[in-house]
C-alpha cells in the first residue's frame, strides 16, 4: 500500500489517474463519504504492490534491501538516490515488489518455497485463474512475509454493535475485551451482556479476554480498589468470582484495568496480580494487565506510581501499555496519542518488561475542542472518519504535526466559534505500526472499537499477519 496526501486542487480522479487504479478501488479502500470532494492535507491509501519504510537509525540501504528481499539497485532507481551512502533516519523509501520472472519448468509450488509463501498467497496476489498453468517468461508479484503479532480491541459497545464490529474485523484481532466486570467492595462482579459478543468472537477464531476494572465514567475508584487489594480474603473472593465467570462464559484471558492505584497499595496490586496468576494458570488461562504510560520507574502521580512495570512485566504474561490520552478531553487540545510521547513511553517499558510481552496501545477516536479553551470544558469525542468529513463539510486544511506524527486541523462552526481537531489518518497509524515492527513488541491493542477508521484495518492487515486462536 501507499500513502497519498491531498494537494490543493487534486481529484480523486487525478490521484487515480497518477497511480493507475480504479477510482472506485481508492474510494471504497477509504470508505470516502463524499468522494468527489476531498481535503487539503488529507492522506488516501492507495492499493499497490509498492510499501512505504521510513528510514530507522542505524539503517543501510544494504540491510533494507535485505529486509524486503529486493535488489539494493531497485531502491535506488525506485527513489531517485543521488548518494545512497547517506539515510537519514525519518526519510520515507518506495519499496518495489518482489518480481519473479517464470522459468522452464518451474511450478507455483516451487516458486513458493523459494520465497517462503504459500500457492495461496501467491494466487491470490495475482488473481491466478489457473495456478496450474504458469507461461514462462511472465511476471508474478510474491507476497512478502508478514511480521506476526497479537492484536487486542476493547468494546464499550452496547451488545449489538459490538457483535457488528467483530463481524466487520475480527478476522484482524486475537483477542476481544468487553468492557468491563467492574469488582464491587464485597469481592463480587458487576455483570455485563456479553453472552452474544463471546460467541461472535469464538465464531471469527479470537480469543475472549476478560477486563476486571475498578472504575467508571463517573468514578475513578482509589477506595474501591484500596478495600479490595488491602484485604487478602476480598481479593481472593474476586478472584474466585473470576474464575467463575471466565469458566461459564469461555474468557480464556484475563485483563486487569485497575487505575488510580493509590501510591501506597502498589505492593498489593503485585500481589493481586500474583493471586491471579496463581488461581487462573493451573486452569490454562492467561492473565494480562492495562498499565498508564510511564516514562520512568520515578514517575509521580496517582495515575502511575502503584503500576509498578517490573513486577507485571514478570508476573503477567502480557501487558498493554495505555499510550493514549495526552489529549484529555477536558484538557487543551492536543495529539491524542504523539509518536514522540509514545516511543518514550515504549522505551522506558523496555527496560523492565520484554518486548514479546507489551501491546503497544492505540486510540481509534478523534477529539473536537472549542477555542479558546476554558479549563474543565470538555471536547466532543468521535470517529476518525467523522473527522474527516468535518473538515471537507468546514473546507478546512489538515495539516500534520511532524513531531506528533498527527494530524489536526481548525474550521470556524456555524456560530462563529473556532474549533481544534486531533484524529488519527493513514499516516500516523502507519507510523504507529513501525515503531510496534521496530521494537519487535508483541503487538497492538485498540481503545476502542465503535469509531470507524477504515484506513486502520487495510493498513493493519498489509503491515501484520495477525495471529489467531
Amino acid at each position: 500500500m501507499l500513502i497519498h496526501v491531498v494537494s490543493a486542487g487534486e481529484t480523486l480522479w487525478q490521484i487515480a489517474n497518477r497511480y493507475a487504479v480504479p477510482v472506485q478501488s481508492i474510494s471504497q479502500l477509504n470508505a470516502l463519504a463524499t468522494p468527489d470532494q476531498l481535503a487539503i492535507g488529507q492522506s488516501l491509501v492507495i492499493p499497490s504492490p509498492y510499501t512505504i519504510y521510513t528510514v530507522q537509525k542505524g539503517d543501510t540501504l544494504w540491510s533494507i534491501a535485505q529486509k524486503f528481499s529486493v535488489p539494493l539497485q531497485s531502491i535506488i532507481l525506485e527513489n531517485h538516490l543521488t548518494n545512497p551512502d547517506q539515510l537519514t533516519p525519518g526519510t520515507k523509501l518506495i519499496i518495489p515488489p518482489i518480481v519473479h520472472i517464470v522459468q522452464p519448468g518451474e511450478t507455483l509450488w516451487q516458486i513458493a518455497q523459494r520465497y517462503g509463501t504459500t500457492v495461496q498467497a501467491i494466487t491470490i496476489e495475482n488473481k491466478l485463474n489457473t495456478p496450474n498453468m504458469l507461461y514462462v517468461g511472465s511476471q508474478l508479484m510474491i507476497p512478502r512475509k508478514l511480521p506476526t503479532i497479537e492484536v487486542n480491541a476493547y468494546s464499550y459497545q452496547p451488545s449489538d454493535e459490538a457483535v457488528d464490529s467483530i463481524n466487520a474485523i475480527g478476522h484482524l484481532l486475537t483477542y476481544f475485551s468487553p468492557f468491563a466486570y467492574k469488582m464491587k467492595e464485597d469481592g463480587t462482579l458487576q455483570p455485563i451482556n456479553d453472552e452474544n459478543m463471546i460467541a461472535a468472537a469464538k465464531a471469527k477464531h479470537i480469543i475472549p479476554m476478560l477486563t476486571l476494572t475498578n472504575f467508571t465514567s463517573t468514578e475513578e475508584g482509589s477506595n474501591l480498589v484500596h478495600v479490595v487489594l488491602s484485604s487478602p480474603e476480598l481479593s481472593k473472593k474476586v478472584m474466585n468470582n473470576v474464575l467463575q465467570v471466565m469458566q461459564d462464559k469461555g474468557y480464556q484471558v484475563l485483563n486487569i484495568d485497575f487505575e488510580n492505584v493509590l501510591p501506597a497499595d502498589r505492593e498489593n496490586f503485585n500481589a493481586f496480580i500474583q493471586l491471579a496468576v496463581d488461581t487462573l494458570h493451573p486452569k490454562g488461562y492467561l492473565v494480562s494487565t492495562a498499565l498508564a504510560p510511564k516514562t520512568s520507574a520515578s514517575q509521580t502521580g496517582t495515575l502511575y506510581e502503584a503500576h509498578d512495570y517490573e513486577a507485571h512485566g514478570r508476573i503477567a504474561d502480557f501487558v498493554v501499555l495505555m499510550t493514549y490520552e495526552w489529549g484529555y478531553r477536558l484538557g487543551p487540545p492536543q495529539a491524542i496519542s504523539p509518536i514522540n510521547e509514545m516511543r518514550r513511553v515504549v522505551e522506558y517499558a523496555l527496560t523492565e518488561i520484554p518486548a514479546d510481552k507489551i501491546l503497544l496501545g492505540f486510540e481509534l477516536y478523534a477529539r473536537d475542542w472549542l477555542l479558546p479553551h476554558v479549563k474543565g470544558q470538555e471536547a466532543e469525542t468521535f470517529s476518525p472518519q467523522e473527522a474527516l468529513n468535518r473538515a471537507i463539510k468546514y473546507g478546512a486544511t489538515i495539516q500534520y504535526d511532524p513531531t506528533a506524527q498527527s494530524p489536526f486541523y481548525r474550521y470556524v462552526d456555524e456560530q462563529g466559534r473556532q474549533h481544534e481537531v486531533w484524529f488519527e489518518d493513514a499516516r500516523s497509524a502507519q507510523a504507529k505500526f513501525d515503531m510496534t515492527k521496530h521494537y519487535n513488541l508483541r503487538g497492538i491493542s485498540y481503545w476502542a472499537l465503535g469509531f470507524p477508521f477504515p484506513q486502520n484495518w487495510v493498513l493493519l492487515n498489509d503491515n501484520f499477519s495477525v495471529k489467531k486462536s
